[in-house]
């Protein structure tokens, strides 16, 4: 991406793309035709699955403050009393404290390129794909990426953070009744 098509993006769109530039990121932000405020919306004008949307969730760290992001897949919930556990007590964060600490709007808020560094947890859901979408800093915006590109765009290690999915329950029962089973 050029200059001059950098300066025809959005302002969050233009730090997104400096940033995944300034990493060798070989994918550039796209703009959709139509907003992507959800992880339905997103997948919906991509035609990709739910989970395949890396949504950045915010939270404040009630100690000190701070911004807590999650990346978490699109099809998962991310549970809170997880978070709190890895990163101390959170709470909700509000449209103008998402704006202030990352300097995008709810819909559009990108893991990467933040005007102050969040505390960041990424979902090990989201390696179930080989390939995902992330929204690159306004609800049009996207951009494409491996999940193991996301420890090094964002510094943030790998978490438990979402709340089991119910397939994953039933995985988890069948198999404990397989080992019950083949117990003596």
């Amino acid at each position: 991406m050029c200059g001059a098509e950098l300066h025809s993006l959005p302002e969050g769109v233009q730090r997104v793309a400096r940033a995944l530039q300034d990493a060798d990121h070989p994918h550039a932000p796209v703009m959709l035709d139509g907003a992507a405020r959800t992880a339905q919306e997103a997948a919906d004008a991509l035609g990709v699955e739910l989970g395949q949307i890396a949504k950045s969730v915010i939270f404040k760290r009630k100690e000190d403050g701070v911004a807590v992001l999650v990346v978490a897949s699109g099809d998962r919930r991310v549970d809170e009393k997880k978070v709190s556990a890895l990163v101390g007590k959170i709470g909700r964060a509000d449209a103008d404290f998402v704006k202030a600490q990352t300097g995008f709007a709810i819909g559009g808020v990108s893991p990467v390129a933040h005007l102050h560094p969040p505390v960041t947890l990424l979902d090990q859901d989201l390696w179930r794909f080989n390939e995902i979408w992330a929204a690159a800093g306004h609800p049009h915006g996207v951009f494409r990426l491996r999940p193991q590109d996301l420890p090094d765009l964002t510094g943030a290690r790998l978490a438990d953070v979402v709340q089991a999915s119910p397939g994953a329950q039933v995985q988890t029962a069948d198999a404990g009744r397989a080992l019950a089973q083949d117990a003596p």
